[in-house]
């Protein structure tokens, strides 16, 4: 049942399809002159000091020592190897060919959560959305010769949103069972901390503050990442969040879909990726693999609401 208008629901849901779909462009851009786990650290430690900050002056309960560690176990899966691995991997590979590839964590998720103890155990239409998952991912990634058009991926940059989907997931499930506080927001903010130290320390470590020369730093990427940090980060999640207060989770939950196309689109039309119909069939199979597999699973609302909290990829953030 919706708790605002519908006008009002669905403005705010083709927002968040087309702000989170064109994040894996802005990354893209982002990393064209600026290193990749210093600009990650930035696009979520500013808008995570803002969510912390206006959540606490709305007088948010203060996080428990057991929630910031909770959140720091999160952040340090979901941002730092998932958003991390992602925003590493598109130096090599398009945006949305990345986005295409991660948007096929919940496939991973499933997998992980049946062989752990006491998982879930995936039912036969789960187990076909599998399946075809698998399908989608080898048609993208397999031999270019099997259409005669478009260029190998990077293989270094293959691995690495593989990693990225895979790790992704595991932070997802444990998200799902966390200790974190009740406002999603204060949460998120959290996380976003936690992560963006954690990348900031990643970078540190990789030597990305010697490599970085401000005066060679492009407009495109500068927009790029204010754009992550405005419209990706502050904006995007604050829109998500108050439509998972107001209308139907699983109406929510279609942004998982629909972002890997708009990433697509917008990355042929914006920066001239390629657009096959390889590139299209693989889509179709993907997404409609990643619907299949959501639609079959069962959960109660509340765990489907923390579930939809982190259900769709790391450049959603």
């Amino acid at each position: 049942m919706y708790k605002a208008s519908k006008t009002k629901v669905w403005a705010a849901l083709i927002a968040v399809y087309i702000v989170w779909g064109s994040t894996y462009l802005a990354i893209r851009f982002g990393v064209e002159t600026l290193p990749p786990f210093l600009m990650a650290a930035t696009r979520f430690l500013v808008p995570g000091a803002f969510l912390y900050t206006w959540r606490r002056l709305q007088k948010d309960p203060p996080p428990t020592r057991l929630e910031w560690r909770s959140a720091a176990l999160v952040g340090l899966f979901l941002l730092v190897g998932g958003n991390g691995a992602l925003t590493w991997a598109e130096q090599r590979v398009p945006s949305g060919i990345a986005a295409l590839l991660v948007g096929a964590a919940p496939i991973w998720m499933v997998i992980i959560d049946a062989a752990r103890p006491n998982g879930r155990r995936p039912n036969r239409r789960t187990l076909i959305g599998i399946l075809l998952g698998f399908a989608g991912i080898v048609l993208l990634v397999g031999p270019v010769g099997w259409n005669g058009n478009g260029q190998p991926i990077d293989p270094l940059g293959l691995a690495a949103l593989l990693f990225c989907a895979l790790v992704w997931a595991i932070g997802s499930l444990i998200n799902r069972d966390a200790q974190l506080p009740a406002s999603p927001l204060l949460g998120t903010g959290m996380e976003m901390l936690a992560g963006g130290a954690g990348l900031l320390l990643l970078g540190t470590l990789a030597g990305e503050w010697s490599r970085f020369d401000p005066g060679r730093v492009s407009t495109a990427s500068l927009l790029g990442l204010g754009y992550l940090i405005v419209f990706g980060s502050a904006i995007g999640f604050a829109a998500y969040a108050w439509l998972l207060r107001v209308a139907p989770t699983p109406l929510v939950s279609t942004y998982a879909y629909v972002n890997p196309m708009i990433a697509i689109f917008v990355g042929n039309l914006l920066a001239d990726e390629a657009l096959t119909p390889r590139i299209l069939l693989a889509a179709l199979v993907i997404v409609s693999s990643v619907a299949l597999i959501n639609t079959a699973r069962s959960q109660s609302p509340q765990a489907e609401q923390r579930a939809a909290t982190v259900a769709g990829a790391p450049g959603d953030q």
